[in-house]
């Protein structure tokens, strides 16, 4: 009965926090599906990421506030609907609710139906950025959550890879811990510039973090 009670003390403890949570407030009054839009917001603010006319893929897009953001930023009047200068494809294996002038395709980009699908949509084009917010369900086991996180940030890198502009960016969310300093290592091989990102609206307790990586290097990523 003790471990039921902590765990209610937890989670009591957790939605106290969340819905105090001034990001949770801001999100809920400027129309934002969650909290995680402000940390994109920090990103591009900082680097400059999003301007108009792209094409930006994002990758584990559910619930859809990045894409979200991304659309406002791609909006001439930064609106949530109407006229949008470029384009926006999300990909989620997770069902995800309609944003207007957002292309949605569920699925995993890693199977050849959903990758084919993808390329259609971009119509030969590579993407300006890409956007990773991917994460794992974690078990609490470090070694193997540290292996999951880090199988996700390798697809998005290799994604990249694959689909970015030369001179492309990708933003990947990456956790603290034993993983870190190899994924790191991959973003220097694979990116002329990469800058790690740990955004005000990231909790404090949480070892999320984001890695940002622009400009692709022609050798590919180095051993």
């Amino acid at each position: 009965m003790k471990v039921k009670t902590k765990s209610k003390k937890v989670n009591r403890a957790w939605l106290n926090d969340h819905v105090n949570d001034p990001y949770v407030k801001l999100a809920t009054r400027e129309g934002y599906r969650a909290r995680a839009a402000y940390k994109l917001k920090e990103i591009d603010e900082t680097l400059g990421l999003i301007k108009p006319g792209q094409l930006v893929v994002d990758l584990g897009s559910t619930p859809g506030a990045w894409s979200q953001y991304l659309r406002r930023r791609l909006s001439p009047g930064g609106a949530a609907i109407g006229a949008l200068n470029g384009t926006i494809i999300a990909l989620d294996i997770l069902p995800m609710a309609p944003i207007e002038g957002v292309v949605f395709l569920p699925g995993d980009f890693r199977e050849p139906e959903v990758l084919q699908k993808l390329e259609h949509e971009m119509q030969g084009r590579k993407a300006d950025v890409v956007v990773s917010d991917m994460a794992p369900n974690l078990s609490g086991i470090e070694s193997a959550d540290a292996a999951r996180i880090s199988h996700l940030v390798e697809l998005a890198v290799e994604f990249g890879q694959h689909h970015l502009k030369p001179e492309g960016a990708l933003v990947a969310k990456v956790f603290h811990g034993s993983g870190y300093g190899p994924l790191t290592r991959l973003f220097k091989g694979t990116f002329k510039v990469v800058k790690p990102i740990k955004p005000k609206a990231s909790r404090d307790k949480s070892s999320e973090t984001f890695l940002v990586g622009i400009g692709l290097r022609r050798s590919g990523p180095q051993a």
